[in-house]
């Protein structure tokens, strides 16, 4: 028997792929983008673009890669930015979700750096301006406070879907948003229980991921953060550190 584990396996099998001539332009050649391979502990395994690392016939052999959930929160108050993801994307298209959902590229160097985090924070800088049109120098990659990562998994329609170690990550900043219309239909900040009535509205659909943090740490660390007001009485997401264990992988599939 193997001891590979199934990413290796998966990597080194004849993968599905698919045309994507009848989705969006822009999201299609976003496709072409390398995600970068990981097993379940995390280890990177090489690079796949992202087309093929999101085919849940390949998901189903076991393709799993790295990614980060980014959640912007505002100062003055503690509200956290939301975003609803565009009829045009390829995946979860018209759902709610935190302020940004994407991946490290294996097409960046600096984004493959696994020391203190730097690849995925300097990939969560870059899709907030790609997305909500923030500018980096408003979201500092020293500025993210890393939490945990969670391995899930999450089929969008049948076709596509999502099967990642994903990086939790906190910021909190004044930020301006002028968003990408192709990324995102809407955006909104709430405070806790705004976002609560959100989820029992059956009218709101959100992506699994999001339902996934939320239910297991979100509200408690939003609690946290806003117990640790500084003199000013503003929120800082620096103040979190070492609120979370971020030296495993936390399994929820």
């Amino acid at each position: 028997m193997s001891s590979e584990s199934p990413a290796v396996l998966a990597a080194r099998t004849a993968l599905a792929s698919i045309d994507l001539s009848g989705y969006d332009p822009e999201q299609s050649k976003l496709m072409d983008e390398r995600c970068i391979l990981v097993d379940e502990q995390d280890n990177a395994l090489g690079a796949m673009d992202k087309k093929t690392c999101h085919l849940m016939e390949n998901i189903n052999k076991g393709l799993l890669h790295r990614a980060f959930s980014a959640f912007v929160f505002r100062p003055a108050d503690g509200k956290l930015l939301l975003q609803k993801r565009a009829s045009e994307k390829i995946t979860f298209p018209d759902m709610w979700t935190n302020t940004c959902c994407s991946h490290p590229l294996d097409d960046f160097e600096e984004e493959k750096i696994e020391a203190e985090q730097l690849g995925v924070r300097s990939a969560a800088s870059r899709k907030l301006e790609h997305e909500l049109g923030i500018p980096q120098n408003q979201t500092p990659v020293d500025q993210f406070q890393y939490l945990t990562r969670i391995h899930y998994l999450a089929p969008s329609n049948g076709l596509w879907g999502e099967h990642e170690v994903d990086y939790i990550l906190f910021i909190t900043a004044d930020v301006s948003v002028t968003p990408n219309v192709n990324e995102i239909s809407d955006f909104k900040y709430v405070d806790k229980a705004e976002l609560q009535a959100m989820f029992e509205d059956s009218a709101n659909s959100f992506t699994p991921w999001f339902k996934l943090i939320a239910r297991d740490f979100l509200f408690g660390w939003w609690d946290e953060l806003l117990k640790r007001k500084d003199l000013e009485g503003k929120v800082s997401a620096k103040s979190l550190a070492g609120v979370a264990d971020g030296s495993k992988v936390i399994k929820m599939v």
